[in-house]
């Protein structure tokens, strides 16, 4: 970490508002790495079970979409509740939730269809939680410290997700593979979801905001109030060439990221085989997860310092082209050193990607359109997710291995880079 890194770091974790709302999510979010290798073991893992695309596919999309379509409705209540309310209720109703799914895990399995009735429902809050969190930081920073602050706090929320999983692989090795060890995982995160939800409460009414509280409306005229705001927030939005060009390109890196995904499952469940230092199956995974890791550890070093010299728009589309590289340099041999190393890298551009795109939605979007704009982000954010995983179970054989996706996601990554400079080169230039 430079000088610089290590200053900023002092400076942000000394504001009182800022160590307690980062606290938060980082339990939070170590709680999401442990739920969500539960269901990875679980579901894609279990030796009792075999995995396809299409299986695969069907499992993301049952939890990601539904959320998806109701997802931009919790910007609007963002906008009118307390946000200290929402992280604190948020995670201990999912700490009760998960409870459910443990039980559910525990008597009757993966398949059963209440695993992801429940499982849904911890999803949903965890981008509502999210999307509160992104929408409180300019309350505890100001507005010079942001691009720092979206650094440090969604790269160790990163960071955390992934020492949650490697919380849960140790869970698993002493508790098993089976269903039941799924069942003590899920009952970990559980307490963790209520540790973070201990840590919030510390906060004081209406710190987070919003700044102008709004008396929610009832029943009917709650929805109609709900479709106001969210034309409203969509015409803010459009009315802001940085913010939605910006999501545009995040729009695209996700569907870039989640036929990729779906395609390094398969391979370390059904083509890849342990090999020297490389494992194969959920251990194996689990390198490509420290892999990527690393990688946002470093983005999230290197991108304040250089932002502040090129500027967000012009880091954000060196990111997408050098994602644009790795999926043909890295993805094309289909073995597993290259994929650690694409790993990697596709760890800095997710990272880099968003922070320059959660900071310029900041820094563009007023406060009172904040939490709508930030949950139709979030819910963009799953449904090009979802679209990339479909899009994998259509091309994708049941190994993973298929060089024309991997070219076309390369294709699409270096052109969406080009389109991004020069977009954002002539916003520059009216501005």
């Amino acid at each position: 970490m430079t000088r610089t890194n290590r200053g900023q770091l002092r400076r942000l974790v000394r504001k009182p508002g800022f160590a307690r709302l980062y606290l938060a999510r980082i339990v939070s979010q170590v709680a999401d790495g442990v739920f969500q290798a539960s269901l990875v073991s679980a579901v894609l893992f279990s030796p009792e079970r075999q995995t396809d695309p299409a299986a695969a596919a069907a499992s993301f999309a049952v939890l990601l979409l539904p959320y998806s379509l109701i997802g931009p409705f919790a910007g609007v209540f963002l906008d009118r509740w307390s946000r200290r309310s929402v992280l604190v209720y948020g995670n201990s109703a999912r700490a009760m939730v998960v409870l459910g799914v443990a039980v559910v895990l525990s008597s009757a399995g993966a398949t059963n269809p209440m695993l992801y009735v429940g499982s849904l429902t911890a999803v949903s809050v965890n981008r509502f939680y999210l999307a509160a969190l992104s929408a409180s930081l300019p309350h505890v920073v100001s507005r010079d410290e942001l691009v720092s602050a979206n650094s440090i706090s969604t790269t160790s929320g990163t960071l955390a997700t992934g020492a949650g999983g490697a919380l849960a692989l140790g869970i698993r090795a002493f508790a098993g593979a089976s269903d039941q060890g799924s069942a003590v995982i899920a009952v970990v995160a559980a307490l963790l979801y209520l540790g973070s939800s201990v840590v919030a409460a510390g906060f004081a009414p209406r710190t987070l905001g919003p700044d102008h509280s709004v008396l929610l409306p009832r029943a009917f005229a709650a929805l109609a109030a709900v479709a106001r705001g969210l034309v409203a927030g969509a015409k803010h939005l459009a009315a802001r060439p940085p913010a939605w060009q910006a999501l545009t390109a995040m729009g695209v890196h996700r569907v870039c990221y989640g036929a990729t995904l779906l395609g390094t499952v398969l391979l370390y469940r059904n083509y890849f085989s342990a090999s020297g230092i490389f494992a194969a199956g959920l251990p194996g995974l689990a390198q490509v997860v420290f892999a990527t890791l690393a990688g946002v550890l470093v983005a999230a070093l290197i991108t304040p310092r250089v932002t502040r010299r090129t500027g967000k728009p012009a880091w954000l589309a060196a990111n997408l082209g050098l994602a644009a590289v790795t999926e043909i340099a890295f993805g094309l041999p289909f073995a597993q050193g290259p994929m650690i190393i694409g790993s990697f890298l596709l760890g800095v551009v997710s990272q880099a990607t968003k922070i320059c795109v959660d900071t310029t939605i900041q820094e563009t979007v007023d406060d009172d359109f904040r939490g709508r704009v930030f949950s139709l982000y979030d819910t963009m954010f799953n449904v090009a997710f979802v679209v990339g995983i479909v899009i994998g179970a259509v091309w994708l054989p049941a190994t993973g291995k298929s060089y024309l996706l991997l070219i076309l996601m390369g294709i699409l990554y270096a052109l969406t880079a080009v389109w991004y400079a020069q977009a954002s080169r002539a916003v520059s230039r009216r501005a």
